[in-house]
C-alpha cells in the first residue's frame, strides 16, 4: 500500500486534500477546470499514457495504408509487389507486438493518475465531513453523503478517464484520419470536414435536456441512499411492530420514483445515441459512393477507395464515441457539481489562529448565555447564568426542551453561544481552538456509539499505546470485568457493526470505559448510566465517584435518584436555571426539583 501510494503520489509535494478543496473554490461554477485542477502533479503521467496510447495504436493506423498500397500494387501489376508485401507484412506484425508493452504502460499511467484523484477526492470528503459543523451533520442524511462519496466520486473518475483519455484517443484517432486523407487528396478531405458540424449540432441539441435529466436522477438516487440506510437500521423496530409490508411499501414507492428517473435518462441518452448513429451511418454510405466516383473518374486509384473508407469509419465511429460519451460526461460534471456542495460549504468550525490551551483544570461560567437553532426562533437557552468550579460534578435536570443537551453541546463546543459568553479557565469558548481542548475532555453520549472491532479497540480508540494494566483497571472500574472474563477472546472479541453483539447495558459501559480511559480534565455524561439495569447501574455510580473525583464533570440524567452524590444541581426551564444547590438543599426547598423528585418516586 505504501508503494502504490508513493506511485500516485504529486512529486511537487502537493497537499492533496486542501489543494482539492481550493480548486473547487477556485474555480467554482466551471467544473471541467475544477477536473484539470485536481490532477495538478500528475499531468506527466497523462503525456506519458498519450505516448504509449499513440505508439500501441500505430498498427491501427498504418493498416489502411498498407492495404490500400498492397491492392493498388497488384491492380497495377508492380513487379515488387512480392518484396513489398513481405516488407508490410514485417511492419505490421512489430507494430501489433508493441502494442502489448504499449497497452501496459499505458494502463499504469492512466490508472495511477486517475486512481490518485479518486482517493484524493475521497480523503478531501472525509476531512471536510471532519470539518463540518455538528449542526451539518444533523441536518444533513449521511445516506447523501455517503452516496457523495462512493457513487459520486465514481462517477468523476470516469469523468476523469473518458475527459483526458478517451477524448484525446478520439483526437488522436481522428487526427491522423484527417492528416493522412489531407496528403492524398483535398477533395475527400473536404468531404470529412463537412461531418464535423453535424456531429457539432447533434451534440449541442441534446446537452440541456441530458443535464436536467442527470440533476434530478442523481438527486433521487442520494434520497433512496438516504432511506435504505434508515430503514437497515430501523429492521428491529419494523420487525418488533409487524410493520414489515409497511415499510415495504414506502420503499417501493421511492424505488419506482428513481426508476422512473432513470427511464427518462434512458431514453435520453438512447434517442441520443441513435441519432447520432443514424447520421453518421448515412454519411459512411455517401462516403462510399462518392470515393468509388471519384475512382471511376480517375481521381483517385482504385486501392484508395479502402483507405478512405477505412479512414472514414474510423471519422464517423470516433464522432459517434463523442455523442455516446456525452452522457457519461453529464453525468460525471453532475457529480463534480455535488461533490462541491460539500467540499465549498462553510458551515465548519473555525479553529485556525484561535488560542491553543496547553492545560485544562475545568472552570465553566455561563455569563448571560442565549442560544436558538437555525430552524426554531424560539431560544432554548435564555440569558443562563451559572458557575461550575474546578473539579466539581454538577447535574442538568429539567424536563424535555428545557435546554440540558443543548448546554452539554455548549461545554463540548458542538454550539457556539448567540448572546453571553461560555468562559472555560476564564477563555471565551469562541476564541479558542476547541481541538486543543477537547484533548483534555471525554463524552459518554445517551446512546453508545461503537464501531465494527474488538471490544479493545473501541475503548481506547484516539489511545492507541494503553498498557495492559491501564486497562484493565479501566475495564474494572466500568464493571466490565465478568463480561470479559465471560468472552471467549476477552477483551479482543469482535463487537458486530455499531456493537450489535452486545447488550445496551455492555456497549454502554464500554462507551463509559472509553471515556475514562483518557483520563480527562473534564467529563461530559449524557443519560451515560440509562441503559443499564440496577445492578450495574450502582456499580457504575460507585466507579464514577472515584473516577470524576478531581475533574469537572457534568451529568444530564432523567432518573433524579442518581445524581444525588452531584456537588451542585441545575434545575432548568425555560432556557433558565430555576433551581441550583445540592441534592438535600433543593429537596428541603420544596420547589421545582422536589416536584420532580416526587412525581418519580
Amino acid at each position: 500500500m505504501e508503494n502504490f501510494e508513493r506511485k500516485t503520489s504529486p512529486k511537487n509535494g502537493i497537499d492533496t486534500e486542501n489543494w482539492f478543496i481550493e480548486s473547487y473554490r477556485r474555480y467554482k461554477g466551471h467544473p471541467i477546470r475544477i477536473l484539470i485542477a485536481l490532477y495538478k502533479g500528475n499531468y506527466h503521467k497523462f503525456v506519458m499514457a498519450v505516448i504509449c496510447f499513440f505508439i500501441k495504436h500505430a498498427c491501427v493506423w498504418v493498416l489502411p495504408i498498407i492495404t490500400a498500397n498492397i491492392i493498388n500494387d497488384v491492380t497495377q501489376k508492380n513487379p515488387d509487389t512480392v518484396r513489398n508485401i513481405w516488407i508490410s507484412a514485417a511492419l505490421e506484425i512489430g507494430l501489433i507486438a508493441l502494442n502489448i508493452p504499449m497497452n501496459y504502460l499505458y494502463t499504469s499511467y492512466k490508472s495511477l493518475a486517475t486512481r490518485y484523484a479518486e482517493t484524493g477526492l475521497r480523503k478531501a470528503l472525509i476531512r471536510k465531513l471532519q470539518q463540518l459543523s455538528i449542526a451539518y451533520h444533523v441536518e444533513t442524511q449521511s445516506g447523501r453523503l455517503q452516496s457523495k462519496i462512493m457513487r459520486d466520486v465514481e462517477a468523476v473518475e470516469t469523468l476523469s478517464t473518458q475527459m483526458f483519455l478517451s477524448i484525446l484517443n478520439i483526437a488522436l484517432n481522428i487526427g491522423v484520419a484527417l492528416v493522412v486523407t489531407a496528403s492524398k487528396s483535398k477533395i475527400v478531405f473536404v468531404f470529412f470536414l463537412l461531418t464535423t458540424p453535424v456531429a457539432a449540432i447533434t451534440m449541442v441539441s441534446f446537452r440541456s435536456v441530458m443535464k436536467k435529466r442527470n440533476t434530478e436522477f442523481r438527486k433521487e438516487m442520494e434520497e433512496t441512499s438516504a432511506r435504505v440506510m434508515e430503514m437497515v437500521e430501523l429492521v428491529p423496530v419494523t420487525r418488533a411492530h409487524a410493520l414489515e409490508d409497511e415499510e415495504v411499501h414506502k420503499m417501493s414507492g421511492q424505488l419506482f420514483t428513481v426508476a422512473e428517473k432513470g427511464y427518462k435518462l434512458d431514453l435520453v441518452q438512447a434517442l441520443f445515441g441513435s441519432v447520432g448513429w443514424a447520421v453518421f451511418q448515412v454519411f459512411q454510405v455517401v462516403c462510399l459512393a462518392f470515393t468509388g466516383y471519384l475512382a471511376l473518374r480517375g481521381r483517385i486509384m482504385a486501392g484508395d477507395i479502402t483507405l478512405y473508407q477505412s479512414y472514414f469509419a474510423t471519422v464517423v465511429n470516433q464522432v459517434s464515441a463523442i455523442v455516446t460519451l456525452l452522457p457519461t460526461i453529464a453525468k460525471g460534471i453532475e457529480s463534480v457539481n455535488s461533490i462541491g456542495e460539500v467540499l465549498l460549504s462553510e458551515d465548519v468550525e473555525q479553529n485556525e489562529g484561535k488560542k491553543q490551551l496547553e492545560d485544562v483544570t475545568g472552570i465553566f461560567d455561563f455569563e448571560d448565555v442565549s442560544f436558538h437553532y437555525k430552524n426554531s426562533d424560539k431560544p432554548v437557552l435564555n440569558h443562563l447564568n451559572l458557575h461550575v468550579k474546578q473539579g466539581e460534578t454538577i447535574a442538568l435536570v429539567g424536563e424535555s426542551g428545557a435546554g440540558k443537551s443543548t448546554v452539554l453541546n455548549l461545554v463540548i463546543g458542538f454550539h457556539l453561544a448567540d448572546g453571553g459568553k461560555v468562559l472555560l479557565d476564564g477563555n471565551d469558548m469562541r476564541k479558542i481552538d476547541l481541538r486543543t481542548y477537547r484533548k483534555h475532555l471525554a463524552v459518554v453520549p445517551q446512546t453508545s456509539i461503537l464501531f465494527s472491532g474488538t471490544i479493545r479497540e473501541n475503548i481506547t480508540y484516539g489511545n492507541e499505546h494503553v498498557s495492559d494494566e491501564e486497562l484493565e483497571r479501566v475495564i474494572k472500574a466500568a464493571n466490565l470485568t465478568d463480561l470479559m472474563e465471560s468472552l471467549p477472546n476477552g477483551v479482543d472479541t469482535m463487537v458486530g457493526e455499531h456493537g450489535g453483539k452486545l447488550s445496551g447495558g455492555q456497549r454502554q459501559r464500554i462507551a463509559i470505559a472509553r471515556a475514562l480511559i483518557r483520563d480527562p480534565e473534564v467529563i461530559v455524561l449524557d443519560e451515560a448510566t440509562s441503559a443499564l439495569d440496577s445492578i450495574s447501574e450502582k456499580l457504575i455510580q460507585e466507579a464514577l465517584e472515584n473516577l470524576t473525583k478531581g475533574r469537572t464533570t457534568f451529568i444530564v440524567a432523567h432518573r433524579l435518584s442518581t445524581i444525588r452524590d452531584a456537588d451542585k444541581i441545575a434545575v432548568l426551564a425555560d432556557g433558565h436555571c430555576v433551581e441550583y444547590g445540592t441534592f438535600e438543599e433543593l429537596m428541603a426547598r420544596k420547589g421545582e426539583f422536589y416536584r420532580m423528585k416526587m412525581i418519580q418516586s
